[in-house]
């Protein structure tokens, strides 16, 4: 049995959440990451016994069989480098569909965090769309939550507003950003609203609150959230300014032929 700590799968979820607590991203024990994992990915790495069984109060029944190396309900981002086994878990979700089967980790006698049901059906709607998918990752972004503070919350006009602030946020999300107004968190009815907004997008801000980004690995879905949130840094230093210029929509319809875009229909005029 390989050292689960040197999977490549592990290295990076350690990395990319030190690097989200950095940036400022997962204040105290705020934010919360997912991976999902086939069993290839985990075979070499445990021995196939349940540590124990956690209830998810949720139906996941069509991600059955499915792992997910999972942050934990109250852990701190800037501890999983230092004591990944109590801050990180390893589960399988179980045949019933409503249960958590715990691999590895968790172990101080944790679980999940408590938006598990809400990562897993944004991991079902993405997977719908993209097969590929594999990431839900949730955080604070300063620029990008005061900006839901002074903008109007029209998914149409807030992405536009971003793709204006800089170049790359076109490139990166020509799908745009979806925007959901402020909900109570860690509920279902919150996770039901955000996996249907991932049917559109890949990145869903949370009013007040964050946002949610969905990808194919870890940095795909870390540089999604960190062009959003460069563009709203943009946006926060200048929207009580005058502005002389801007990335206009003839600009805009530029970058989409440079790059060979598919830009989210009826954004651009």
């Amino acid at each position: 049995m390989k050292d689960i700590l040197s999977a490549k799968w592990m290295v990076e979820m350690i990395r990319t959440v030190t690097n989200m607590y950095d940036h400022g991203w997962d204040e105290r024990n705020g934010g919360n990451v997912s991976m999902m994992l086939d069993e290839p990915d985990v075979r070499d790495y445990i021995d196939g016994k349940v540590i124990r069984t956690i209830p998810m109060n949720f139906n996941a029944e069509k991600l059955i069989g499915k792992y997910f190396l999972v942050t934990g309900t109250g852990k701190y981002f800037k501890n999983v480098q230092y004591e990944p086994g109590v801050n990180l878990g390893l589960i399988r979700i179980a045949r019933n569909g409503t249960d958590a089967e715990l691999m590895w980790g968790y172990t101080d006698g944790g679980r999940f965090t408590s938006e598990l049901p809400a990562h897993l059906m944004s991991h079902t709607a993405r997977l719908a769309v993209d097969p590929e998918h594999r990431i839900v990752m949730h955080c604070h972004p300063a620029n990008l939550l005061a900006m839901t503070f002074i903008h109007d919350l029209d998914e149409k006009e807030f992405t536009r507003t971003l793709w204006q602030m800089i170049t790359e946020c076109l490139v990166v999300f020509p799908d745009g950003v979806n925007v959901l107004p402020w909900m109570i968190c860690g509920t279902n009815e919150i996770g039901e609203a955000t996996a249907e907004k991932m049917k559109t997008a890949r990145l869903v801000v949370w009013a007040q609150h964050g946002i949610y980004g969905a990808g194919r690995d870890l940095d795909e879905t870390f540089g999604l959230i960190e062009t959003a949130e460069k563009g709203a840094e943009v946006y926060m230093k200048i929207a009580h300014l005058p502005w002389k210029q801007t990335i206009t929509d003839p600009d805009m319809h530029e970058i989409v032929k440079r790059f060979d875009l598919t830009p989210r229909e009826g954004y651009i005029k």
